[in-house]
């Protein structure tokens, strides 16, 4: 898997990231990679779920994978931030 089929999710508007989707899949890309943490998991799931149901309809959920990262702070504190992959394969 290249590094160009993976799109970060982050403060953006969920179109832009709808639309960094759209253009990899038409460009003949089969599978394309969400990543995202924390407050922008949710975003992800709204950006796979807009490809599915209003542009691409023969795109599918691949796989869905969570997990939990820990990020160390400028003070030396650590907190644990949720993450999410999702994998959309035509």
């Amino acid at each position: 898997m290249a590094e160009e089929n993976i799109v970060y999710i982050g403060n953006k508007p969920v179109m832009n990231y709808v639309l960094a989707v759209v253009t990899q899949m038409n460009s003949g890309v089969t599978e394309v990679i969400l990543k995202a943490r924390g407050r922008a998991i949710s975003r992800a799931v709204d950006v796979a779920e807009i490809v599915r149901n209003r542009f691409i309809s023969d795109v599918d959920v691949k796989s869905i994978d969570i997990s939990t990262e820990e990020i160390v702070g400028n003070e030396g504190t650590s907190s644990n931030v949720s993450a999410i992959e999702i994998r959309l394969s035509k």
